[in-house]
């Protein structure tokens, strides 16, 4: 069906009862149970619903894992190729949980199908294959959000909708940092699909920088120019067969960013930060104010307001950002209850439901296709200051 025909049949549905959403899932790992779990509290968490979320089939290679996860999530069917999966005339939504290099194609095919997609960060593996990625969309005239979840934090919300109402003033300055530990030596990674450029695209910076570079757009504003370096600690890890092979992606990057309001940024990303496990953290220096955020303490944010504390009593105060007029949480518990990494997909999820049914944009608040895209064009740039030794300008 296509998209303006479903958007009439959900609307007029939508005012006497939610209409349903076929949704085929493509990957059963990390990111295909996060979604899932989030598919399924959509009902009754968000109520009343836009829409519910019919878990009609789930795609992955291997056929009895893939048939596991199904039993288990509540899809009603699975398949282990996605071109019969987006055949499938029950699915509207496709979800893309798949590893980098499974984006593109899928995407585009589920795109030229008439089916809405959602899928994982980053959206590509360079900016080239994102363009034809956004290009397929825009053609096809299909939603289309990917999954910068944190975007979708309350905290983060909060802090977008201080600065967009002018409380920081002018901004300054924007530093960011996505630290984890878990391929440090003592680890024992074996050489996995993350490490390979051909699977990933690239490493720290894909995985956790995309991250930090999109909420540095979301919530300062477009980067003009970029500086960055690049580190392989590991150069090489034992594969399935025990056999060494080229680790040929970042470990680590550090970059920094001119943005084209003036302010000065940068971002930092690493998989060898001993002892951080999942530190997502920036800081916004403005005018008036200063806001900072760490994921580790997601429903708290610090915030510094110039002058208006006797200067013996100046300092960062901590908000607990679990009130009921507070983003996202009128469907949730009483203040103070805290909620989890695990909702942010809710509320991402709903958001983009919210779009297909009531034929309303994903952009600004959820992440689209064109912020992937641009998303990757910074990656890009990232890179290519790296291996130049020289600023980058960034062209869309």
């Amino acid at each position: 069906m296509s998209e303006t025909g479903f958007t009439t049949m959900a609307a007029a549905r939508a005012e006497t009862a939610a209409p349903m959403i076929g949704v085929g899932m493509l990957g059963y790992a990390f990111m295909g149970k996060a979604h899932s779990n989030a598919f399924k509290k959509i009902p009754y968490m968000m109520y009343p619903s836009v829409a519910i979320p019919k878990l009609v089939a789930i795609c992955g290679r291997n056929q009895e894992a893939t048939r596991a996860a199904a039993e288990r999530y509540g899809y009603e069917k699975f398949y282990t190729d996605w071109r019969a999966m987006l055949n499938d005339d029950e699915v509207q939504l496709f979800d893309n949980g798949g590893p980098n290099d499974a984006h593109a194609e899928p995407c585009i095919a589920a795109a030229q199908l008439g089916k809405h997609i959602l899928c994982e960060k980053p959206l590509a593996r360079n900016a080239n294959e994102a363009a034809a990625m956004l290009d397929a969309v825009t053609k096809a005239n299909v939603k289309h959000a990917v999954a910068f979840n944190y975007r979708f934090v309350p905290a983060v919300r909060l802090a977008r909708d201080l600065i967009e109402q002018g409380k920081l003033g002018q901004i300054y300055h924007y530093r960011a940092v996505y630290l984890q530990e878990w391929i440090m030596p003592h680890y024992h990674t074996p050489h996995i699909w993350r490490l390979d450029k051909a699977q990933a695209g690239s490493g720290a910076l894909g995985d956790l920088g995309a991250h930090i570079i999109d909420l540095a757009r979301f919530l300062v504003g477009e980067p003009r120019r970029v500086s960055a370096a690049t580190q392989t600690f590991i150069t090489e890890r034992p594969d399935g067969t025990g056999a060494l092979k080229k680790v040929d992606v970042d470990d680590a990057f550090v970059a920094t960013v001119e943005f084209e309001n003036g302010a000065l940024g940068s971002v930092e990303a690493t998989r060898f930060a001993g002892g951080r496990k999942n530190f997502n953290s920036f800081e916004i220096n403005g005018e008036k104010g200063s806001i900072v955020f760490n994921l580790e303490r997601m429903n708290e944010l610090q915030v510094f307001w110039v002058g208006e504390e006797p200067r013996e009593t100046q300092g960062f105060h901590a908000i607990n950002v679990s009130e009921a007029y507070h983003p996202f949480w009128s469907n949730w518990w009483p203040q103070g209850h805290i909620i989890g990494w695990e909702h942010t997909f809710v509320h991402e999820i709903n958001h983009l439901l919210d779009a297909i049914v009531n034929n309303k944009s994903v952009a600004p608040y959820g992440a689209d296709f064109t912020d992937g895209y641009r998303n990757a064009v910074i990656c890009d740039a990232i890179l290519q200051s790296a291996e130049s030794g020289r600023r980058v300008d960034v062209k869309y």
